[in-house]
């Protein structure tokens, strides 16, 4: 009777070390990636394409669905935004990161007159969309609008202004620079598609360089202008990050962090067999 529970025992144990441990490596085999990371797709064929929002190019990358939410915000109304998750595409080509963003509005705001003198409507605003950057990859600035300390590069999009550029040293400070960034956008069946592509050097102060071979953070802003969301009145994404650092599959700490995680799951077992068998 000792000897067959003994056997079942161990039969269970060793069942329940294969399973735990299937589920400890599992996700590191088929490639799992922290929750925050926005991959990045090596394109060095799809050339200009890339700046068409809907090319067919971008089937080629990945989409990371990113919740958003109203930003912490002393504007009126702040809480009152409309855009709950935005898709992010993103992909390298002949030295040049383009990054595509799609959301779901069902009306097209643009504001525009037909008339590029004119004065935009009264009270009426247009939709846009927004990419926040560290200008130096290796700070870690506020994700709201950063810092004096810590600024941060933002790329703009609108449909009445089309691109612009600016950097922010805190709330309130976003200052126009010169643009940099080229921008494209397209609605189609109650979406924006919205691209912007820039080269990964730059030589200018306060801009992003994506060249250091290190992550940068990033973070995402749209306003829906039918919902009169404008200036602090948007929705947000936290930090993400792009993946440019050293290793193919991700920082060195991600393998250590599965390794450490398999050997405790082996511990426990074998201590488990062991106060069984004593039992």
């Amino acid at each position: 009777m000792t000897a067959g529970r003994d056997r079942r025992s161990v039969a269970t144990a060793l069942a329940a070390l294969v399973l735990l441990t299937a589920a400890a490596v599992a996700p590191a085999l088929v490639g799992a990636r922290p929750a925050n990371e926005v991959p990045v797709t090596d394109l060095p064929e799809a050339g200009d394409s890339l700046s068409n929002p809907t090319a067919d190019a971008w089937g080629q990358t990945p989409a990371k669905e990113i919740a958003l939410a109203s930003a912490p915000s002393s504007a009126p109304n702040a809480n009152d935004t409309s855009i709950e998750a935005v898709s992010v595409r993103a992909a390298r080509t002949d030295g040049r990161l383009a990054v595509r963003l799609r959301w779901a509005d069902p009306t097209r705001d643009t504001n525009f007159t037909g008339n590029q003198s004119a004065t935009p409507h009264v009270n009426s605003f247009g939709d846009a969309a927004a990419i926040q950057l560290p200008t130096n990859a290796s700070a870690n600035p506020g994700i709201a609008m950063g810092s004096a300390q810590t600024p941060v590069n933002v790329w703009y999009w609108s449909g009445p202004t089309a691109g612009q550029e600016l950097i922010a040293g805190g709330p309130g400070t976003s200052t126009m620079v010169n643009q940099q960034v080229s921008t494209s956008a397209t609605y189609r069946d109650g979406h924006w598609y919205v691209t912007f592509v820039r080269n990964e050097s730059i030589q200018t102060a306060n801009r992003t360089d994506f060249t250091a071979n290190e992550d940068v953070q990033v973070a995402f802003a749209v306003w829906n202008g039918s919902n009169a969301e404008r200036a602090g009145q948007k929705a947000v994404s936290e930090w993400q990050y792009f993946p440019f650092g050293p290793g193919p599959q991700g920082p060195p700490y991600e393998a250590i962090l599965w390794a450490v995680a398999g050997l405790a799951l082996v511990v426990v077992i074998v201590a488990t067999v062991i106060g069984i068998r004593r039992t």
